[in-house]
């Protein structure tokens, strides 16, 4: 007996996110970095300096994970490191001046990932598209770095 499998909708958006990372990691890869470190790059870029602690708070990661991302950023020589003047035992984090130089380029890429899904579905699906996300994104308790999140669910994982 087969049992026909039903046509879950939360696949198709995991399975589109797919590959459109697959695509955007291909764009970014002449910048020589990942979407996760295009993502803190900007996050920093609009908070300023900010402990990893905090930065993972904001990206909802644990911050040994965030550890991880922020030491291949440093080693790329994107972000830099710094004591807080204000507590000795805490690290702040920072743009060098690559990572600085590198939020412009990041913007064309991503400008070109929106160009690119705008070809295949048009404007208009790609603005509908791009309103229901953020509304699920907010409803999920998702935000972006440095704003607070819309919590319309229980909890994280309800």
């Amino acid at each position: 007996m087969t049992i026909k499998s039903p046509n879950h909708k939360f696949h198709l958006l995991l399975h589109s996110a797919d590959l459109l990372q697959e695509h955007l990691s291909v764009k970014l890869l002449a910048l020589g970095i990942t979407s996760s470190q295009a993502r803190v790059i900007k996050a920093l870029n609009r908070l300023g300096k900010i402990s990893q602690i905090d930065l993972a708070r904001e990206f909802d990661i644990t911050a040994a994970s965030m550890s991880t991302m922020t030491s291949r950023l440093t080693a790329l020589g994107f972000i830099t490191t710094q004591k807080d003047p204000a507590n000795a035992k805490r690290n702040l984090l920072s743009l060098t001046s690559k990572g600085t130089g590198v939020i412009d380029d990041i913007e064309v890429v991503w400008a070109s990932v929106d160009e690119y899904i705008e070809g295949l579905i048009g404007k208009d699906k790609l603005e509908a598209i791009g309103e229901l996300a953020q509304e699920l994104r907010d409803s999920l308790g998702g935000h972006k770095p440095g704003e607070k999140p819309i919590v319309k669910s229980k909890g994280k994982y309800d």
